[in-house]
């Protein structure tokens, strides 16, 4: 083994006990009493630490030298290794195709129950599929934050606010209560306001 393969693979086994060890770059410096940058260093291949630095780490992870010279575990870049155990944790299946399966599920029991209503007691029950609309935008909602992190989530609860004001109408129709549309606006904008509500931390120039 050359001397920069030696220090590739010390590279990527320091990279894997610390990570392992949930320590930083600044923590694990500390206890050798080296900075960060020269920890930074000899995770990257630039140089290596000296035998007793070396004995020093071995000692902090519960291994030996001899394990943290094996050439069993190249070095890889910090954004690659980032990048595969995102695509290591990602799902196994189609997130869109689970959403449009969960929709149609809805709505097949949206009909389901229309049929069963229209034969039990010979009358169209429209306020079914009315109703199947804010249950669809509800797990468009769970879906969304599981696979997406929540982004357009202010959007979809908008729009789950509107359909909820509208279901609301749509059963009271018989007496007109179109005033509830009123309450549309100071919905709208508290939704908005809370998804707004976290400070954003500028970093220090």
């Amino acid at each position: 083994m050359t001397m920069e393969e030696m220090k590739l693979a010390l590279a990527g086994r320091l990279i894997k006990l610390r990570q392992t060890a949930g320590m930083t770059q600044a923590e694990l410096g500390e206890k050798l009493s080296y900075s960060d940058k020269t920890v930074s260093k000899w995770e990257r291949g630039e140089s290596m630490p000296d035998a007793y630095v070396l004995t020093r780490i071995a000692e902090i992870y519960g291994t030996s030298v001899d394990a943290l010279l094996r050439a069993d575990d190249p070095w890889k870049d910090p954004i690659q290794r980032e990048r595969e155990a995102e695509k290591a944790a990602a799902p196994k299946f189609s997130a869109t195709v689970v959403t449009l399966v969960a929709i149609a599920g809805i709505w097949t029991m949206a009909v389901l129950m229309f049929v069963i209503f229209w034969l039990a007691i010979d009358e169209i029950v429209w306020l079914i599929f009315a109703t199947a609309v804010p249950i669809s935008l509800v797990t468009l909602l769970v879906l969304n934050t599981a696979w997406n992190k929540g982004r357009h989530n202010m959007i979809l609860v908008m729009l789950l606010v509107a359909c909820i004001v509208a279901l609301v109408y749509l059963f009271l129709l018989p007496f007109n209560p179109w005033q509830i549309f009123l309450v549309l606006i100071p919905a709208e904008v508290l939704v908005a306001l809370c998804f707004h509500i976290r400070v954003r931390r500028h970093p220090r120039g």
